[in-house]
């Protein structure tokens, strides 16, 4: 039982930070603006894919999961 606990602390330590990166979104100016975001503006129609953005959070969360589970023991 004491593994769940651990998991579920871990899982909702994740959640809330997720839940404050949405929050303050809008005051990182960098953030969805960077070079390799794909934006296509036509008319009546936009389509917006953050993909550099999306790697570099892949690669920030990776860091954070690997270092929350390093100190856990695992």
């Amino acid at each position: 039982m004491e593994g769940i606990g651990k998991i579920l602390l871990i899982v909702g330590g994740i959640i809330v930070i997720l839940g404050l990166i949405l929050i303050f979104s809008q005051h990182i100016p960098f953030l969805g603006k960077l070079p390799g975001d794909i934006v296509i503006k036509r008319d009546g129609f936009s389509f917006y894919f953050p993909i550099v953005t999306f790697l570099i959070l892949s690669v920030l969360l990776t860091i954070i999961i690997n270092v929350i589970l390093h100190f856990l023991g695992r």
